[in-house]
Order: structure tokens, then C-alpha cells, then sequence
């Protein structure tokens, strides 16, 4: 279960408490909830405290990191605070390469649109492209956030970096250096997040998986990692000589084929991370992806991200996870569109500019609670708004909400809120 954020009446952290203190200290009077997520409360009288060391612990991931707070007690290392935060990189690059294109049409059609600037003007040291930025931008928002209420003393970040040239071409010479006791865990790391964890031809899951040739090798496949796949053990029998078109699965070697997107963002992004992290003044343990699996496969923790974040480094050797501890799923949804104007599939402008942003102090993405007392829509509605000037809002999927039955649960902060799933998706039920 996760545990409470605790602040005292001058806004320092101390240590988190369990949600049944913290109940407690909310029905007395004690406390207040400063914030909905991560839920912190904060004490009305009580100033400073004897605080424990925690760490903050990163999984990096290109689509979805795994965030963990880990706390040292004298019976040993234990979670306390849990999260999987899914990026949103592929998504701010389809938007800017939709954007790209209605403007290369507008310039083609000798239509009003601005000129082309070229790639010919000097970016500052350290520039990665909003796609890599926004994945080290979230990461960095969460480790700030949670150190303005949590007592973190250390930083532990999965430094990883996937060798491509190796993932490719494992025969490559002088290639003995990085073929360390750890080296397999990375391979097949990877190809278990590609293929799904489940045999690519029968679809079957949890059971044991072989590596499996896609073209033999006996019929002149090689070892490299777009010619491997996943099989369970009847299958790879079963398969024999065949390529996987000859068996009946071309829909296997065309998924072979994508390249290695998500590899090269990890490796574009790992020192980025590294320096903004350094810059809170923390120390920080680095370990491998290797050795984070080889932590959680030693103390038989099912794969997850949030998991894998509290097992890196060292000092992820013994740590104790709760049976029914659940970890919260954080969203990067943005701050919502900049465009003064909306256009249509032509880029021609549609509807008007906006013209506020709030009204009666709500704001469009602000999580709020509506109670209303008779007429149709009489009862409690939850969820974003959307605002308008006349002061009728949506609350969720109601629509005709006067401004006067809200209130606000959460102001919007670029993030959606709910359970970590297995997928990286957010379930609210």
C-alpha cells in the first residue's frame, strides 16, 4: 500500500505515513491535504522531525518509467511510494510532423504561411529534440516534486545504454569486452519488451521462452538481434528449418524489421538525465539494466516498471515490496494546445482564437468534484473540466455544470492520474 506524503507547517518534508494516520490526523483536525498527487498532507502544528534515509530509484524507459521510493529501516529496505510514468515522445513527434506538413502544403500552394528555416542555425549545447526532451523534462518534474515532500537523501538511476552496433552484429570483433557476465540479461531483456513477452507464432504466455532464429542459421540467417524472436518449445520443434514466412508467420519477419526507435532514445537521453539529476546535489548510484533484472529475477518480483526501478543498482539487492502494493500511474498529457487558431485538413484557419484561459478561477484540465443538489444532472460528478465564459462547464463526460456546484481536487499540472496496468495504461476503475 502506498504510503502518505508528509509535510509540516512550514512546508519541510518528513516521513511518509500510512494512510490510516493519515486519516486519523485529517478527522482530528491535525492535518490538511496539500496535494491530491502524490497525496500529501500537511501538519498544522508540528514543526520539523527525525526523518530515515530515502532514495529516490529511476527505471528509464522510452515509453514508460518506472518511479520508486524506497526508505532504509532497521529491518531493511522497503517501498513506500510506487509509480509508472508513460512519456509522451511519440506523440509530440507525430504533432510536430503533422505541423511540418501542412506547412510544406500551404508554402506548395502558394497559400500565407511563414518561411522555412533551415537547420543551418547553431543549438545550444546539450539540445535533444522536443520528442527526447519531453522524456527527460518528466522525470525530472517527478524527482523535484517528490523531493519537495519527501526527505530524499540519494538517487539511484538505471544508467542503461543498449549497444546497437552488438544487438546487430554480436559476431563484431573485439566485441569479448562488453560480453560480461551480465550481457545475455540485456539481449533478452530486450527481446521480451518486443515481442510482448509471448511465443511470437502461438501467442502463448507464461510459459518458458526460447531464443529462435527467424531465417536458421543453417539456411544462412545470422545472430542478430532483427533475425531473433521468441518461441515457446513446441513451436520451435515445430518450425524445424523453416523460416518464419515458410511456417506460416510472415507477420513475424515484418515486425522484425522496425528500427531500433526506442533503444536510440534511451541511449540519446541517458546523460541528460544523468546531469539534471546531478544538479540537485544528491548523490546518485548508477547500475545497469542487467543488473536490475538480475536483482529482481534473485527475490522473485513479477516484471514491472515500478518494480524494476526499486531493484537498480546495489543497493537493489534486498528490498522488500508489499503483496498488495500498488503503484500509481502518471500520464504526461501536456498543457494543452499553444495554436492561437485550429485548422483544418487543408491548414486553412477553423473557429476562433481563444480568448481566456480561466474563468471563475478554473482552468481547462483542472481535476474537480461537482455536487449538485436538484434538476437533471442532481448528484456528484468527478473528473476534468472543460471551461467556458458563459461559466457552464463539463465535469467529466456532463456537460451544462454551473461554475457555482465545482471545486477543485486537483489544478492541472500536464499529468493524468490513476492505476499503473501492466500495458503502461492508466485504469480509473
Amino acid at each position: 500500500m502506498q504510503k502518505v506524503l508528509v509535510v509540516d507547517k512550514n512546508k519541510k518534508p518528513l516521513m511518509p505515513t500510512s494512510p490510516a494516520r493519515a486519516r486519523q490526523l485529517l478527522r482530528s483536525g491535525k492535518a490538511a491535504v496539500l496535494r491530491r498527487y502524490p497525496f500529501t498532507i500537511i501538519l498544522k502544528n508540528r514543526e520539523g522531525g527525525d526523518t530515515q534515509s530515502i532514495a529516490f530509484k529511476i527505471d528509464p524507459g522510452s515509453r514508460v518509467t518506472g518511479l520508486a521510493l524506497v526508505a532504509d529501516f532497521k529491518r531493511g529496505q522497503r517501498v513506500i511510494w510506487a509509480a509508472e510514468l508513460t512519456h509522451r515522445g511519440q506523440q509530440i513527434r507525430d504533432k510536430l510532423l503533422s505541423r511540418r506538413q501542412i506547412r510544406r502544403s500551404r508554402r506548395n500552394r502558394k497559400c500565407r504561411s511563414r518561411p522555412a528555416r533551415f537547420d543551418n542555425r547553431r543549438k545550444p549545447e546539450g539540445w535533444l529534440p522536443p520528442s527526447l526532451r519531453s522524456r527527460v523534462d518528466n522525470i525530472i518534474t517527478w524527482g523535484v516534486r517528490l523531493y519537495r515532500f519527501c526527505p530524499v537523501a540519494r538517487i539511484s538511476l538505471e544508467l542503461v545504454r543498449f549497444d546497437t552496433q552488438l544487438m546487430e552484429n554480436p559476431d563484431v570483433s573485439g566485441v569479448e569486452y562488453q560480453q560480461g557476465e551480465l550481457w545475455g540479461y540485456e539481449v533478452r531483456e530486450y527481446l521480451l519488451e518486443k515481442w510482448g513477452r509471448k511465443c511470437a507464432y502461438c501467442g502463448a504466455e507464461n510459459v518458458p521462452l526460447e531464443n529462435e532464429h527467424i531465417v536458421p542459421k543453417s539456411r544462412g540467417g545470422s545472430n542478430r538481434i532483427s533475425n531473433l524472436t521468441l518461441a515457446c518449445n513446441p513451436c520451435n520443434i515445430a518450425k524445424g528449418n523453416q523460416t518464419a514466412a515458410e511456417f506460416g508467420h510472415p507477420e513475424v519477419q515484418t515486425k522484425a524489421k522496425p528500427p531500433l526507435k526506442d533503444a536510440a532514445a534511451i541511449n540519446a537521453t541517458r546523460w541528460a538525465r544523468w546531469r539534471e539529476l546531478a544538479a540537485m546535489g544528491l548523490p546518485i548510484e548508477c547500475g545497469t539494466g542487467g543488473r536490475t533484472k538480475y536483482n529482481r529475477i534473485r527475490q522473485n518480483y513479477p516484471k514491472a516498471h515500478w518494480i524494476d526501478a526499486a531493484c537498480v543498482g546495489e543497493s537493489g539487492e534486498t528490498v522488500f515490496i508489499a503483496p498488495n502494493h500498488a503503484a500509481l500511474g502518471i500520464r504526461a498529457s501536456g498543457w494543452g494546445c499553444r495554436r492561437a487558431q485550429n485548422c483544418d485538413q487543408y491548414g486553412f484557419p477553423r473557429g476562433k482564437a481563444r480568448q481566456i484561459k480561466q474563468v471563475r478561477g478554473f482552468q481547462t484540465g483542472d481535476l474537480a468534484r461537482a455536487i449538485v443538489p436538484n434538476g437533471k444532472k442532481a448528484g456528484t460528478h468527478s473528473g476534468r473540466i472543460a471551461v467556458r465564459a458563459s461559466g457552464s462547464f463539463r465535469v467529466g463526460t456532463i456537460d451544462g455544470i454551473s461554475w457555482k456546484y465545482c471545486r477543485i481536487i486537483h489544478r492541472m499540472d500536464g499529468y493524468d492520474y490513476g492505476q499503473a496496468t501492466e500495458t503502461g495504461a492508466l485504469s480509473t476503475g
